[in-house]
This record gives C-alpha cells, structure tokens and sequence, in this order.
C-alpha cells in the first residue's frame, strides 16, 4: 500500500544575522512537556535557532569577529542565558534527542536541524546505500519505504526536489552542491536521489498554522522512516566507516539525529514536525 499523501518540499528556514545567512530543515518531536506548556512551539523554533546561531558565532566561526558580530553575541546574550536556563529540564525527558548528535547549539532537547546545502559526498552515500540495499537483501527483507520508492505508482517522483535543486537564494546559497541527482540502476533504474530526497522531506502537514511546522512524518509512518533511515545509516557500516562519516560530514550526524527523533516519536506514540 502506498502513502497516499504525496512529499511536499517547501522553503527552508533561513538565518541572515550578521550577514551570516544559513539554510537549515528543522524538525522537532512534538511532545507535551514543561516547555510546551509554557512557550509555543514557534517559540521554541526560534530558541532553536538562537542556540544554533550563537554557538556557530561564538565557537565555531573561524573568521575575524566583526563589530556587527560581536554586537550581536553581547545582544542576545540574557536571551541565551534564559534559553539555556529554562532548556535544563529537556535532559530529563524522553523526547530528548543524543548528545552526540546534538550539532551546533541545539539546546532544545527534542528539535534538530539538516543543514544545507546537502554535502555531495553525503548524497552519494546514500545513493550507494540505496543501490547495496535493492542489489543485496531479498525483497521481504526491504524496508516497506524502500518497496514503495521502486513501485512505479510511487507518490515520491522528485519534482519537489528538482526544482530546489535549480534553486539559487538572493545571498548565494543553495540546496544542493549538486545540481544534478545520482541515477540508480538495476531494479532502482527508475530512481534518481531526487526520488529518495522526496521521501525523506516529509509529508504535508494539516495543523501547521498552529505548529509552525509546514511538513510532518505522522506517527503511523514513523516506523517506517526508522527502518528505511536505520539500513541506509547504520546498518553493516564498520567502525571506521562510521568514523570517517562523523569526521567528513555533517549532514551525517544531522540525519542521524533524524534518525533518533523518529525513534522517538514512534516510542512516544506521536509524530516528527518538518519545515
């Protein structure tokens, strides 16, 4: 049976501070907390960004502190302080997502950010992943997701994903270091990674004026993501593989916090917003 709500692909959440645009997908495991309780969920997305910004400004900017930057940091910093005050608590509850995977600044326990644009070398990654996977395992051993991307009614046709591709923002950033996808072949002839990407961006999302969230995984696909994310990003890869990919990529480790956050949503019986 195939998902009957085709993947909408929408644009990115985009940061201009200081000059320092940035392009990230965000999403989030939607879960009655403390938080929730107490701030919306756009609020808690623009904490989000807050956190990640300040860290990469603070810590993980390599050029020259400009007065504008610096300005900045001083600005936010009773900002940053509340956030990291009022985030204590996301350590004690099972939405949180690892550490480890955890980025830069991401002091809300339960969101995550995809950066872009997406890595070339991660792209081919996952079209080989892809490609071992149909070329290897018996059909019955295929995660339904996968099944459902080699169907030829598949609702995952990539249109979405090849015009983001054609996509140049005013401040130079795009979404892709490649402008061309990755052809499969085989049983995946028909496939290209802008196929796979329109499987991954999620699904259109009915309640987003309240979420803020364009996009979702709803909880009854849930388990179908982990298992299709789970063998693309983890399965059989050795020890130094999966440390060449931490050192090497970032849009690695952010799929991998991806990963975690369905997990999660599946344990908690509820869904992952995208946007």
């Amino acid at each position: 049976m195939l998902y009957s709500q085709k993947a909408v692909v929408t644009d990115a959440c985009e940061d201009t501070t200081n000059g320092s645009e940035t392009m990230s997908l965000e999403f989030g495991v939607q879960h009655p907390c403390v938080l929730r309780a107490r701030y919306s969920e756009k609020h808690l997305r623009e904490w989000g960004r807050l956190g990640n910004l300040h860290t990469i400004l603070t810590t993980g900017d390599q050029s020259a502190p400009s007065a504008d930057k610096i300005k900045w940091v001083e600005d936010a910093g009773a900002e940053v302080e509340l956030l990291q005050n009022e985030t204590a608590v996301c350590s004690s509850c099972p939405a949180c997502l690892p550490e480890d995977t955890a980025g830069e600044g991401e002091a809300v326990g339960c969101l995550g950010r995809i950066s872009y644009p997406i890595e070339a070398q991660f792209e081919k990654f996952l079209a080989d992943r892809v490609q071992l996977a149909l070329d290897t395992l018996d059909q019955s051993d295929q995660p339904r997701l996968l099944r459902i991307l080699v169907d030829p009614e598949s609702p995952f046709d990539g249109e979405a994903t090849r015009e983001l591709r054609r996509v140049t923002t005013a401040g130079g950033l795009r979404f892709f270091e490649s402008r061309l996808p990755i052809s499969l072949t085989r049983e995946g002839s028909r496939l290209t990674t802008d196929n796979i990407f329109d499987a991954i961006a999620g699904f259109r999302s009915e309640d987003s004026e309240a979420t803020s969230y364009m996009r979702e995984f709803p909880f009854t696909a849930t388990a179908d993501y982990y298992d299709f994310l789970d063998l693309l990003l983890r399965n059989d890869l050795t020890e130094s593989e999966t440390s060449r990919l931490h050192a090497r990529s970032r849009n690695y480790v952010q799929f991998l916090r991806l990963l975690a956050a369905l997990e999660r949503a599946e344990a908690l019986s509820t869904r992952v917003l995208v946007d």
